[in-house]
This record gives structure tokens, sequence and C-alpha cells, in this order.
């Protein structure tokens, strides 16, 4: 079989799973556990073969007319060089890692039939992405997978929180893929072709006539589809939603699509000094805005998901340093050690037995209840907080390093002020990093909340999962320095230089957040035993108010407020940014609304209404004039024939007298 038609089923099989799955969840419930994983670990070894046969070498091209337009056309066309065929084989393992994963943490959900076909669909999406050729195919996918987080992260609509966050992702996403759209057509019109190979070779030749509006606008949309700031609000709420659906969304599709789509057309942004720079300072933003907002979280999935995006700030980094084997490289080693996060952090709330019970401060016990959670966990905190050999150590110091050589001005892809705006935020976003990291590993495995009850031990899917994932997070790294020819030959092993600042920093920000909590917890006096003083309050809860105390289930000792001060308030809030939104476009929307509304109502109604009442009072005139009687009629007939003869003689007169 060619390598070009193992590559249209690796996104075409995933697809086919979820149609079966939807059709059959009702009907032979049995088969819908192998159709959701069956598809997906098929695609995922296809797309390893497909990764194999390219080798890191000349790109797969292929390509056939979807439709006759006119003007641009639209083709069907695959375009696989060595960063897709990596990244597909990402999207693949991951996807087929949560759908095992689900089938014991959903394994009671009444609605996982629709929920397992829509992860499909959503892989197939991402895969189409990853693959496509053209622009408007691409667009496709985009497209899918906006719909499909939707449904995914309202799962438990039952929730306002779920229905609120549902809408929320859909809605801000939607706000940037408007400007986005209008960018493609941008780019479509300069270049003449929605073909990626035509729009590069017109790059290369110059015949982009607006690349910094076209950059910008593409911007716009992967900074709502990849959590980028000012768009990044919708991600943590996104936490609502069930566990493995994060880690889907973290690790391998959606947030990591407009990453990948601007490392495949790196040189449009490339090709706009202005736009590098307002994505450095993007990125910058996001790294260490996100960063500081983790450090504030209880919520052990809000702060991995604030950590999601200042990750994704460090791939912008390399992406404005014109960097993009260091972006898809930490994309790469960032989707294995997220996922292992996200789905020991669910093996965390399984623990508890409700997906309320992910407040660290109230863990407590876990170490011993759930030892693969706590292991793995711990391997993937480490790779998070870039120590090495752990992976993310590598794939961050490739970032760091491709930004010092921009800002010293060894590269030249990009202006120098990008290198130093990326490179110092990059630095700062270490320490915070390996800060939070140390601050959730405390507070989740050596807390002193209240210990939930044991709900026994986890299903075999969830743990193997947690130990596959284990291992790319422990040694994916070492494969830098034979991942050249995937990445455009650009070497990716650290330097020196970095290397020391970068782990220096990130052992600092560690050290300091687990003396704060020595300390803390040497001065806070044992957590009294909990205490239910009514059957509908939580335990200790009136007994704690009564006498002014710490609520008994809250570990007091929390480093968080200690390290950030005056600053934990507004972080804890995501620095008040949808108070912002609220009041700058919620509101004013919300008013123009009204206002409409009012207008509606009380202008264009009232004319309405009159309009009809005239000619319903026109009517009972009439009717009142018919009343059968012929003598009315002759008479009114003879009145009326006295006034016109009167009316006929005045006028004669006047005339006469004129």
């Amino acid at each position: 079989m060619t390598t070009t038609t193992l590559a249209v089923l690796v996104p075409v099989l995933p697809f086919l799973g979820s149609v079966a799955g939807l059709l059959l969840g009702r009907t032979a419930p049995g088969f819908v556990r192998p159709l959701a994983v069956l598809p997906t670990f098929v695609a995922a070894v296809l797309a390893a073969v497909v990764a194999g046969r390219q080798g890191g070498g000349k790109a797969i091209d292929a390509a056939t007319e979807l439709t006759p337009t006119g003007s641009v056309p639209i083709d069907l066309a695959l375009h696989i060089d060595g960063f897709a065929a990596l990244v597909a084989v990402l999207v693949g393992v991951v996807a087929t890692c949560v759908q095992i994963y689900s089938t014991g943490y959903l394994r009671h959900d009444p609605r996982y039939p629709s929920y397992a076909a829509l992860v499909s669909l959503f892989t197939a999406a991402m895969l189409l992405v990853v693959y496509s050729g053209d622009l408007m195919v691409l667009l496709v996918g985009w497209e899918i997978m906006g719909i499909c987080s939707y449904f995914l992260v309202g799962h438990y609509w039952e929730t306002p929180e779920a229905r609120s966050a549902s809408l929320k992702a859909f809605l801000v996403t939607k706000l940037g893929d408007v400007p986005f759209l209008i960018g493609l057509f941008a780019l479509a019109a300069d270049a003449g072709t929605f073909r990626i190979t035509g729009v590069l070779g017109a790059v290369a030749s110059g015949g982009l006539d607006h690349p910094t509006l076209v950059a910008l606008l593409l911007l716009a949309g992967v900074a709502g589809k990849s959590a980028q700031f000012p768009l990044h609000t919708w991600l943590p709420d996104a936490m609502a939603g069930p566990t493995p659906v994060s880690a889907l969304i973290h690790a391998a599709t959606m947030v990591a699509a407009g990453i990948y789509f601007v490392a495949r057309l790196l040189p449009v942004f490339a090709s706009s000094a202005a736009a590098l720079i307002v994505l450095a300072v993007m990125a910058a933003l996001t790294m260490v805005g996100s960063a500081l907002a983790a450090l504030a979280q209880d919520d052990i999935k809000r702060v991995l998901a604030y950590s999601t995006i200042g990750q994704l700030g460090y791939m912008s980094g390399a992406l404005a340093v014109g960097d993009r084997g260091a972006a898809v490289f930490h994309l790469l080693s960032h989707g294995a050690f997220k996922a292992l996060l996200f789905l020991a952090a669910g093996a965390v709330i399984h623990a508890a037995g409700t997906n309320s019970l992910s407040a660290m401060s109230r863990m407590s016990g876990l170490t011993q209840r759930i030892p693969d959670a706590y292991w793995t966990m711990t391997i993937g905190l480490l790779a998070l907080a870039a120590i090495p050999p752990f992976a993310g150590f590598f794939s961050k110091e490739a970032v760091l390093v491709a930004a010092e050589h921009t800002a010293t001005g060894e590269m030249t892809v990009a202006p120098a002020g990008a290198g130093w705006i990326v490179l110092v935020a990059g630095l700062l976003t270490a320490l915070l990093t390996a800060a939070y990291a140390m601050r959730l590993w405390l507070l989740a495995f050596r807390g002193r909340g209240e210990e939930a009850p044991d709900h026994g031990r986890q299903p075999l899917a969830m743990t193997t999962v947690l130990w596959v994932l284990a291992v790319p997070s422990l040694g994916f790294g070492l494969t830098a320095a034979y991942l050249d020819d995937w990445f455009d030959g650009h070497p990716l092993t650290p330097t020196v230089t970095t290397a020391v600042l970068g782990t220096g920093l990130a052992v600092v920000g560690a050290a300091v957040t687990y003396a704060v909590r020595r300390s803390l917890a040497a001065r806070t006096a044992p957590l009294p035993a909990p205490t239910v003083a009514h059957p509908d309050a939580e335990a200790g809860q009136v007994e704690a108010e009564a006498l002014d105390l710490p609520h008994p289930a809250v570990d007091p000792a929390d480093p968080g407020r200690a390290l950030l001060g005056p600053l934990h308030r507004p972080a804890a809030d995501g620095f008040h940014l949808d108070a912002v939104y609220r009041t700058a476009f919620v509101r004013p929307v919300l008013a123009a609304a009204s206002l409409v509304r009012f207008l509606d109502r009380e202008v264009v109604d009232t004319y309405v209404r009159g309009a009809g009442d005239s000619a319903k009072g026109l009517g009972w005139l009439v009717r009142r004039a018919q009343t059968g009687n012929v003598q009315t009629y002759l008479s009114a007939l003879l009145a009326g024939s006295v006034v016109l003869a009167i009316v006929a003689v005045v006028l004669a007169n006047v005339a006469a007298g004129a």
C-alpha cells in the first residue's frame, strides 16, 4: 500500500469509527468501546508507518481538485513533511491513550457512546489539520474541532459550569476565527492559491502584497485556538468537562492546532518583522501571566490548564524568533507529559469519587492509595519543570537557545528585540513553572486536607495508560540529537548558558516553594478532625465558622499565597480579564440588544399596530354602513347627490367670479 493511501486512512479511520459509534451506540452498546479504541489505535500505527517512510526527508505531496471554483481552486491535498509526520503520531498516540483511559474513567457514564464518538471525530479533525496541504480543507478540520470542543466540554450539561464553559469556549474561539478566515482569504488572494506549497512559493518569491496584515489576521485565530493572550480565558473554564477531554485538548488537539499552523506557514509570518514582534510580546505576556495565575489556583485541573497556556507561550516564543523546529519539538514533548499530567489528575479525582473534589488544599492521604498516579504525576511534573533528563528540559532548552541566538544576532530570521523578549520571559517562566509544579505536588500528595473516602483500586485501563505516557515524558528529550533531519536540520541540543540559567532558576523556584511550605506547616497547628454539624453542611464547616477557625477540610499551609503576596487575589481570578471583557464587550452588547428590543417593541411594533388598528377601524365604519335597509341606502344616495350639487354650484360661482 502506498504512503499516500496510508496517510489518507489516518484521519478517515477515526472518522468512520465516530460515525459507527454514533449509529450503534444505542442499538449495539457492546461495540461502542471497540469502535472507540481500535480505529484510533490503527490510525496511530499507520501514522507511525507514514512517519517512518517519510523519514524526515522530502515532503510527501499529493492532490486532487475538489471542485472547480472559477477563481482560486480548492484541492484535496496532502503535504506531509517531518513536522506533520511526527505531530500525527503524537495525535494518534495521545488519542488512543485517552480512549483507553476513558473506558475506565467513564465506564458508568450513560452518555459514553456519544462521548467516545465525539472524541474520535475530534481526533479525525486534528489529523486532517496536520496532513492537509490545502488551507480550505485545513479550515474544515479547524472548525470541526471547535464544535467538538463545545460538545465535549459541555458533556456534564446538567451543571451550569459545564454549560457556561462550553459556550464560552465556542464564542471566544469563534471571535478569533472571524479574522482568521479573513486572513486566509487575503493570503489566498495574494498567493493565488490555497495550496500550502503554493503559498510558501509565493512568499519565497516576494509575492505577498500585504504580509503584515495577513499575518496579524491569522494570529488572531491562532490566539483563540491556542489560548494565547488575550483570547486564553476559555481554557481554564473548559476544565468543567471530563478530565480525559482536557488531556486530549491540551496535549494533542485544539490548542496544538494554532501552534502547528504557524509552524507550517512560518515564512508568511517571518516576512513581517512587526508580526514577529507582536507574536513575541503575546508569547511573553502569555508565559508570565499564566504562570502567575497557575501559582494561585487551588483546583488541580485549573493549575494544569494555566500551565498549558504558559507552555504554548513557549512554543509561540520559539516561532516568534523564527525557529519552528524548537516550537514543534516542545509541542511533541509537551503533548506527552501534559497528557500524562491530566490523566494522572483524573486518577486523583477518581480516587476522591467526584469531580468536585479537585481542590488541592483539600487533598490528603493519596500517596499510598494511588501509587501509580503518584509516581507518574511526579515524572510529569519533573518534565514540566524542565529538570534534566526529563523531556521538558530538552524541548524548553531548545526554545531558550533559539531565543538566545536571535537576541545575540546569531539568527537573523527575527528581530533581536523579539529574541530578548522571549528569552527574558522564558527564564522568568521557568522559575515560576517549577514553583507551581512543586506546589501542586506538595498539596496533592503531601497535603493536610480532609482525606477523601477510599473508592478502591483504579481501573487497569487508567493505570496502564499512565505508565505508557510516562515513558516519552522521561525519555523523549534524549532523542533530540537524532531528530535534526525532522526539524529543518537545526540542532536541538542545549547550550551551557541557557541550560545553567534555566535549570538553576527552576531549582530555585522549586526550592523556595518547598521552604515556604515547610515554614508555613511548622507555624500551623495540626488540623482538627472534621465534624459533621449538620447533615446538609460539609464536614466541619459549621464548627469552623463558630470558632472562627480555618475550614478544617482545607490545608492552611499553601505556599502560593505567601509567594504571590498582594498578587494572589488577582492572579487567582486570572487578573480579572474576564471582568474586563464583561465591561468592555459583554455589557455594551447586552445594552445594545436591550435598545434594539426596546425600539422593536415600542417603535416598530407601534407603527405596525397602528396600521393594523387603522385598517380595523375603517373596516368597522364600513361594516356599520352596511345595514341592509334599502330606504337608508336611497336616503344616503340622495343626500350625497345634494351635497355634490351644492359643491358644483359653489365651484361654478367661484370660477365665474374669477
